[in-house]
């Protein structure tokens, strides 16, 4: 459904130009030198070959270095999104809308763009006959499988080997691509327009940028990579593979270490329309 006149997107037309000059504009202008988090190389797949590896607890290996990095990719991210021009032209509340529903996604792609490694280590649990007996005495309801796992005394949630091992494999994956900042740039605009979210009204324009942001992509490819022409297609399977990156554990993997609970809407929404 189109705006009905509620913004500029629409109504007047696109006043900057094809989204290819908008997103790498964006781009070069959230580029910065990478931050903390890096290491040499990536710790080993928590769990091992175990088939109960994936259900097995991890943590990071140093939360508040990679709570920093993190922290400044996210920061970088939302600087990168407010400065694309046909993003400004949709009204607040669909900008917010497209925003919350892709925040975490562009996370690990910029991660993976600033090359920030994981490195994790299992975390002592107990036993499953420990848990009940310390559920009954305690009254309190065992956590729902899949559910990430509040620590001793209210620690911090310990999030299963398989989340970390999707977000592990994810940045391997566009590691082994060598993807370019040109491309990383056109992947970001695909996941931030995203039209099949409820509630937006601007879904024509939106469909349309992310039509472009894909079209640029291709073009971008053939012309770079003319080699290669399964290239397009393994670009659009490290877009496939974000759907598998749960939001609420990439809060608690990288934020709660630092500032504790923390509520990303709120935060996002600071975040947005604060001066990055």
């Amino acid at each position: 459904m189109a705006c009905s006149g509620r913004c500029r997107c629409c109504a007047g037309g696109r006043r900057h130009g094809s989204i290819l000059y908008s997103i790498l504009r964006s781009e070069e202008r959230a580029a910065a030198p990478a931050g903390q988090g890096r290491g040499p190389r990536r710790g080993p797949a928590p769990g091992g070959g175990c088939p109960c590896g994936p259900r097995r607890r991890v943590s990071l290996r140093s939360p508040q270095a990679a709570g920093k990095a993190a922290s400044a990719v996210l920061v970088k991210t939302l600087r990168f999104v407010r400065n694309v021009p046909c993003f400004q032209e949709l009204p607040l509340d669909e900008q917010l809308l497209l925003v919350r529903s892709c925040w975490a996604p562009l996370l690990v792609l910029g991660l993976a763009q600033d090359r920030v490694h994981l490195e994790t280590v299992e975390s002592a649990e107990p036993s499953m006959l420990q848990r009940i007996l310390t559920t009954r005495r305690q009254g309190e309801q065992a956590p729902a499988p899949g559910r990430p796992h509040h620590g001793p005394a209210g620690g911090p949630r310990l999030p299963p080997a398989g989340e970390i091992q999707a977000i592990q494999g994810f940045l391997a994956k566009c590691w082994s691509l060598d993807i370019s900042t040109k491309e990383y740039a056109y992947l970001k605009g695909t996941v931030l327009f995203n039209p099949d979210l409820p509630g937006l009204q601007c879904t024509q324009y939106i469909e349309g940028l992310q039509r472009e942001a894909q079209q640029a992509l291709n073009e971008h490819v053939r012309l770079i990579h003319r080699g290669d022409e399964a290239r397009f297609a393994k670009l659009n399977v490290v877009l496939s593979l974000l759907r598998s990156i749960n939001a609420n554990v990439i809060a608690e993997l990288f934020f709660r270490p630092i500032i504790g609970a923390v509520n990303m809407d709120d935060m996002l929404l600071e975040m947005l329309c604060a001066k990055l």
